[in-house]
């Protein structure tokens, strides 16, 4: 992310490291459209996530373009404000 620094040597010492792995893009994706009221979810992750990777794969690489799960988690929540939105109607 913008802005990012690296931190002092003496504030390093004060924490512990960390174990990261790469999250499961497919199934927060699933989860996340089956909380929004998706009937469909799993197979709508699927495909969904499946466009995202390969848009981050296949066009340009500049900065404004974000294929990541921020905008991913984005894209869900407006899908189910959506269903909210038709639901009322």
């Amino acid at each position: 992310y913008g802005g990012r620094s690296k931190l002092p040597h003496n504030l390093k010492q004060l924490f512990r490291a960390v174990a990261m792995s790469k999250p499961d893009i497919k199934l927060i994706g699933e989860v996340m459209l089956y909380a929004e009221g998706f009937e469909h979810a799993k197979d709508l992750g699927h495909k969904l996530v499946e466009v995202y990777q390969l848009s981050r794969q296949l066009l340009s690489s500049q900065k404004h373009y974000d294929w990541g799960l921020r905008s991913l988690k984005t894209v869900l929540s407006y899908g189910g404000n959506l269903i909210q939105r038709e639901r009322k109607a």
